[in-house]
């Protein structure tokens, strides 16, 4: 059995044949999280995770290119619309994605790290994992990772416990480790499966596999194999086999870890 911890078939990009692919994914027992990016594609995840008894699952949250002030979408976080979200179904299993975003240059990083931090209470009071969103600025000065594990760090100082997942990790191992110390697993997409990613590949042969996710953050980022076409939950595979090519073991047990892993975070 394969888990995509990452999905969203809860997008515009599947509104026509989501319920095939997950039919799919069900046959060939390929569980998911579909992940949230706003209110309404939040309130999606629940539609669909409450259609099934089991292998599909929810999270819900506002990503920080949508946060207020942004050029995409943006929207002003209301803390008690999620609240009744995570009430309204067993199926939530996570807040997020959420995190920091310098990509875009927007002008308002101090709103991300509000929202974040709203996100990361929100996340405690209902007893869930974080699902991290990490982006550096394209010239590199502004450091997503290093923010979010400051704020994480300085959120942590109290008794109670954050958790959660950095996902579609592209940072640096010195980045994951300090991920790993806090507690966190950390997320691999297709991305590892692509020519020049040697930064990966070193991450991926240092960090323990008992805190390794898989993922696909389809319908982006689709692995070589199928490079360039919309990415599906199914294809979480190819990801599976990169990481037991990369630590030299077998696939068998990289499926068997991996799902582990997922259902330990999550809890299910």
């Amino acid at each position: 059995m394969l888990f995509d911890s990452h999905a969203h078939l809860n997008f515009g990009d599947f509104e026509d044949d989501w319920q095939q692919v997950i039919a799919d994914c069900q046959k060939n027992n390929i569980w998911l999280v579909n992940v949230g990016s706003q209110l309404e594609t939040s309130k999606k995840t629940i539609e669909i995770a409450d259609q099934y008894d089991q292998g599909v699952y929810a999270a819900v949250g506002l990503h920080p290119i949508h946060v207020s002030g942004s050029n995409f979408q943006p929207e002003e976080f209301k803390i008690d619309n999620y609240k009744k979200l995570i009430e309204s179904s067993e199926k939530v299993v996570a807040i997020g994605e959420t995190g920091l975003d310098f990509f875009h240059n927007d002008k308002n990083h101090g709103n991300q790290k509000k929202v974040f931090v709203q996100q990361i209470d929100l996340a405690r009071e209902f007893d869930l994992p974080l699902i991290l969103h990490a982006r550096n600025s394209k010239d590199g000065i502004r450091n997503a990772y290093n923010e979010i594990l400051k704020i994480l760090a300085i959120k942590r100082s109290s008794d109670l416990v954050i958790r959660g997942v950095i996902h579609c990790f592209g940072g640096t191992l010195d980045e994951a480790k300090a991920f790993l110390d806090l507690g966190f697993f950390i997320g691999f997409t297709g991305v590892i499966t692509f020519p020049k990613v040697s930064n990966l590949v070193k991450v991926v042969e240092n960090i323990p596999l008992d805190r390794i996710l898989v993922e696909t953050d389809c319908p982006f980022l689709a692995p070589q194999p199928v490079r360039g076409q919309r990415n599906l939950p199914q294809y979480v595979r190819y990801v599976a086999q990169k990481v037991a090519e990369i630590k030299q073991i077998s696939y068998n047990e990289i499926e068997k870890q991996t799902w582990q892993n997922t259902t330990n975070l999550f809890k299910l």
